[in-house]
């Protein structure tokens, strides 16, 4: 079983990239270069995921933001540029069905995750679909927005996406071969991951939470496990051209995929948009 939300069968679908201006992006946090341990060798991690092995992975020196891309700041581009993002070209974008009210329309279930619907109007403003608004998470990580999205911003923000060795170098905190940017003991109350018996029996509230929740780690990032997954510059592994997407998200559980830790990895399709998914930027 997987939390991760299956990707479009089509190719690219996105809008026109706006040009690239002076940066939008203030408060990026610049980290020094260095060599790490990336990766795991944790017996239960998905052999398919490739997080090992283990290996010393040296980063230059950069800088990144302390949490995901925000609504508000997302909205700031749109405002801006006009952009309009694959999940509003398609039509529609996958949601978590039990973040869906009761009267909601009938939707198309993912067959090999029926708990992911396709729903017709959802997009990174109507999170759950066309009756859901954004207007009390202004500071909640903006999501349905596909890796092509997250790349049209950085144009215009005058960032980029981090490298996968960069994301989690700066996850970890400064911290080595610790599975949680805290160390090594799992916690669901320094995280935002699904609580109870998943799909189901949720015990507690299921969605994102406001970027900056929970304490950050030693280099000051906020939620780099948990609420939602982030897109990163690299691809998958070779033969795979698929984006990684890097920190698991609210639907993360020990259940089914424990993808909620620093090495977890998983990918999707360029235009592939869902409402676990958003990013983080660096420079």
């Amino acid at each position: 079983m997987t939390c991760c939300a299956p990707g479009r069968a089509g190719g690219e679908h996105a809008g026109t990239p706006p040009p690239a201006t002076r940066s939008h992006t203030t408060g990026l946090i610049d980290l020094q270069a260095a060599r790490f341990l990336m990766g795991s060798d944790d017996s239960r991690a998905h052999p398919g995921d490739g997080e090992g092995p283990v290996r010393e992975v040296e980063v230059a020196a950069f800088a990144i933001a302390p949490h995901a891309v925000t609504n508000a700041e997302f909205a700031a581009f749109v405002a801006d540029t006009g952009y309009r993002t694959s999940a509003e070209q398609y039509g529609d974008s996958l949601v978590f069905a039990g973040l869906l009210p009761p009267d909601a329309p009938p939707t198309p279930a993912v067959a090999a995750a029926p708990w992911w619907r396709v729903v017709p109007g959802a997009d990174w403003r109507h999170p759950e679909g066309p009756r859901s608004a954004i207007e009390d998470r202004a500071t909640h990580p903006v999501v349905h927005v596909s890796h092509s999205d997250a790349l049209a911003y950085c144009r215009w923000a005058g960032v980029r996406l981090p490298t996968e060795a960069e994301w989690e170098f700066a996850a970890r905190g400064g911290l080595v071969q610790q599975p949680f940017p805290w160390g090594a003991e799992f916690d669901d109350h320094r995280m935002n991951v699904w609580r109870g018996e998943f799909p189901h029996r949720p015990e507690g509230p299921v969605g994102t939470v406001p970027v900056d929740s929970f304490e950050p780690n030693g280099f000051g990032l906020l939620n780099t496990t948990g609420n939602v997954w982030e897109w990163t510059a690299d691809t998958f592994r070779a033969g795979d051209p698929r984006p990684v997407l890097r920190g698991g998200s609210y639907l993360c559980h020990a259940s089914y995929c424990r993808r909620y830790r620093t090495s977890a990895r998983t990918a999707n399709t360029p235009d592939t948009s869902t409402g676990h998914a958003g990013f983080r930027v660096a420079a």
